[in-house]
């Protein structure tokens, strides 16, 4: 469809926009379904939906608003929507009681049986979640601790040996995989050595190759071979691997390294483009577009839907321009297509009747 740089005449314009709002997920403001989510699905074909603490007070509220953004989906576009909560245990839980309780990775890692452990969160969360019509959960966290944790990072790593994170990182993603729920390991290509926290500062790591390939990629190696559908990227700078740019807009990480050298063939998926580590410098909508050409698949926004909409004007302009290939889109839309066969396909309306009596035992 392109030709030389520039747009062939032949080009649906519908198309273009139906396969550019696929890359977004984005959040909302409350409980139920805003004026502002229905429009993104509906007129922008959203490819997914990011729910917070401030979107649920409970099971049937949730599995409400669950089931009327799949069926606005359903209707518009013919395609159920990712919906993701960053659901780890511990501090980072969206999903409070009367949901099960987990006390998060640290106490998975020091753990007398971290398997068993590791295991029962999965088993359990990818359960809870399913009922509700979650199918995305954006965890495991598997950076690798190095010294003392940056604050936000507490609680949330397994440890600092490379071989157990990996371990327990690969069976978290097996167990919520084979219950129906998509995993995304994080925050490649690992985030354990950060000194400043990413949602304000622009962290940069200073890692060498050696311990590069030691320490922080043998868990996301784990993860790819455990079958991951999904891994997130860092808003960290790796000076060892290209200085001046987070992983997040890198190219030389998410293509050279995370397709080509691990191999990784399923979504990435950003960090929220709205945290200070990208918003500040290069802005969240050029940052989705920056992202994107680097080899994300999923952009995520995780509040402003003014932003959304402005990311995808960007990337529909780059494309419209040439800067950006329609091949690219496609290849990004395909992955995101194939993820949404794998654990969407058997979609089904949301049954209330089943969330009441599982929470009420």
């Amino acid at each position: 469809m392109l030709v030389e740089g520039k747009v062939h005449p032949t080009l649906d314009l519908t198309e273009l926009d139906i396969k550019v709002g696929r890359l977004f997920m984005a959040g909302m403001p409350g409980t139920q379904m805003d004026p502002g989510i229905e429009a993104l699905i509906r007129d922008y074909c959203l490819g997914g939906v990011i729910l917070f603490s401030r979107n649920i007070e409970g099971p049937i509220q949730l599995a409400t608003l669950c089931r009327d953004l799949q069926k606005t989906a359903v209707k518009y576009h013919g395609t159920p929507l990712f919906l993701a909560v960053d659901q780890e245990g511990g501090r980072v839980a969206r999903l409070k009681e009367p949901f099960t309780q987990f006390s998060g990775n640290s106490a998975i890692g020091t753990d007398p049986r971290p398997v068993e452990k590791a295991e029962e969160f999965a088993r359990i969360t990818a359960k809870e979640m399913g009922l509700v019509g979650l199918n995305m959960d954006l965890a495991p966290v598997v950076d690798v601790r190095k010294g003392e944790p940056e604050r936000h990072l507490e609680g949330r790593t397994f440890g600092d040996d490379p071989q157990m994170v990996g371990l327990l990182g690969a069976t978290i993603v097996r167990v919520l995989q084979e219950n129906g729920v998509m995993a995304a390991a994080k925050h490649f290509p690992g985030l354990g050595r950060a000194s400043l926290d990413p949602h304000y500062e622009l962290p940069t790591i200073e890692a060498d190759d050696k311990e590069m390939e030691e320490v922080n990629l043998p868990p996301f190696m784990a993860a790819i071979d455990a079958g991951v559908s999904s891994i997130m990227t860092s808003h960290a700078i790796y000076s060892a691997m290209e200085p001046g740019l987070p992983a997040t807009l890198s190219k030389k990480v998410l293509t050279t390294l995370l397709r080509e050298k691990l191999g990784f063939q399923g979504l990435i998926i950003t960090d929220d483009l709205e945290m200070g580590a990208i918003s500040k410098k290069w802005g969240t909508a050029d940052g989705a577009a920056l992202s994107f050409e680097a080899g994300a698949d999923l952009l995520l926004i995780c509040e402003d839907q003014n932003k959304v909409k402005e990311g995808f004007e960007v990337i529909k302009r780059r494309v419209l321009q040439g800067e950006i290939s329609f091949n690219r889109i496609h290849q990004s839309v395909e992955r995101i297509m194939e993820a949404k066969s794998r654990f969407l396909d058997g979609y089904k309306e949301i049954s209330l009747d089943a969330v009441h009596p599982y929470f009420s035992l």
